[in-house]
């Protein structure tokens, strides 16, 4: 007995210096928590342990792990409390996030001057994100922007005209039936229609589009449910990644899709023979973001501070937007020669939104550059709150409600058959035990 409390005493003791090992290798490890797919894993993410080493002097090891919903990821951190350094949420969790004091702040002031990249971050952003932050709040002190876009019709040139595409309306258009895919993200159909369904009140100054996409009310909601009930048998399927690939297939004419998706799509149905293109209607759209944050339960903030001021620099953000297809919030003038090309992009648009006057007449690609007077009429997406179940309920209405009279009156037919049959089979049952019985 007393050798066993001798060795039980030998591994209890092993454990705890196992243990504290781990835990002062913490101190030397960044654990960053990311969407799939999105960073330049060679050039980027596998760079920055020597980079942190060069200009620190101090190792660090890197636990890189990936989400896809973006609740799930909070529910962790929230509930969970998973140590997490650093997470790229979008726009309402970082709101959210924010609102609940589930941030630390970013501490700028380690990184020295001759390092700093974080004023490479468009103002645009900057604004955008101030949106999201609680009164006596500043943004940029919890949350760097890394990603942005907007979300408008992808679709098939060779059935589909711009001039179709001009506004929201489309989507109740019959020529289209049968033919739209529509995002499975109740958030981004919401924040759109709400400026469709309201168009005129915002033409006639009576309504501002930030106030509508901000407050969710039952009147909003009911309008918007309205024009997708309307849409229902335009609406050939409800998706959340499978839409984009089947538009470079050219199985589908219209996708309600965010602008990286489209512009993957564009670029790899133009390989196949497929052209697509990509447009926000007239009414407006949402524009929205993700960014770098720093959770509450953070154990190793020096080393995400370094990391997401990292992701800020000129040539990583370029690398970013090469591998994943999206575009950064990073304006600087290395971003801006990279992206301005005439021969691609004949069309002149007004980028200074974005890059300050020098962007003012350029040739970008306007799926990942809007025009300024398409930015004008798009407004943030912003957490829904405590009219989360009422958008979802609403969202789930639609979608179940999302069946024309002929595949209703198909289920019924099968209902009918399978119930008939079973009613058949019971008495063919029946009638066997019955025999059996009188055979007994």
């Amino acid at each position: 007995m007393q050798k066993n409390r001798f060795l039980l005493a030998i591994v209890a003791g092993m454990v705890m210096s196992i243990a504290s090992v781990f835990a002062a290798d913490r101190e030397h490890t960044l654990k960053v928590y990311n969407w799939a797919d999105y960073i330049d894993m060679e050039h980027v993410l596998n760079t920055f342990p020597d980079w942190y080493k060069a200009q620190t002097g101090e190792e660090v090891e890197i636990i890189y792990q990936t989400f896809d919903i973006n609740e799930s990821m909070l529910t962790e951190i929230e509930v969970g409390k998973e140590d997490y350094d650093v997470v790229c949420p979008s726009e309402y969790i970082i709101e959210r996030m924010l609102k609940n004091n589930l941030l630390q702040k970013i501490q700028k002031d380690l990184i020295p001057d001759s390092l700093q990249y974080f004023d490479y971050v468009a103002p645009f952003a900057v604004e955008k994100f101030q949106q999201m932050a609680q009164p006596g709040q500043l943004a940029s002190d919890y949350t760097v922007g890394y990603m942005w876009g907007t979300t408008g019709w992808l679709y098939n040139t060779a059935y589909v005209s711009p001039e179709e595409l001009k506004s929201w309306a489309a989507l109740t258009n019959p020529k289209f039936k049968g033919h739209i895919y529509v995002k499975d993200a109740f958030r981004d159909v919401y924040s759109v229609l709400v400026l469709y369904a309201y168009k005129d009140e915002i033409a006639a100054g009576k309504a501002d589009k930030d106030e509508l996409v901000r407050n969710i009310t039952p009147e909003r909601l009911e309008r918007v449910e309205a024009i997708l009930k309307e849409a229902k048998s335009n609406i050939a399927g409800w998706e959340v990644d499978f839409g984009k690939e089947e538009m470079t297939k050219g199985k589908m004419w219209l996708n309600l899709s965010w602008s990286g998706d489209a512009a993957w799509a564009i670029d790899e149905a133009a390989e196949v023979g497929v052209e697509l293109d990509y447009i926000v209607p007239d009414e407006g759209s949402n524009v929205w973001f993700d960014g770098w944050v720093i959770p509450i339960y953070a154990k190793n903030p020096k080393a995400a501070t370094y990391f997401i001021n990292y992701m800020c620099m000129p040539q990583n953000a370029i690398y970013n937007m090469e591998e994943v297809g999206y575009v950064s919030v990073i304006a600087s003038p290395e971003i801006l020669e990279w992206a301005n090309d005439e021969e691609a992009y004949p069309e002149v648009i007004d980028a200074s939104y974005f890059f300050g006057e020098e962007g003012k007449s350029v040739h970008l690609n306007p799926v990942y550059y809007p025009d300024i007077n398409t930015i004008n009429h798009c407004a943030l997406m912003h957490d829904a709150a405590e009219q989360t179940e009422a958008l979802l309920a609403m969202w789930n209405r639609v979608k179940g409600d999302n069946m024309s009279t002929g595949i209703v009156i198909f289920l019924v037919i099968v209902v009918v058959l399978a119930v008939g049959f079973g009613i058949y089979s019971l008495a063919k049952k029946n009638q066997k035990a019955n025999k059996k019985n009188r055979r007994r």
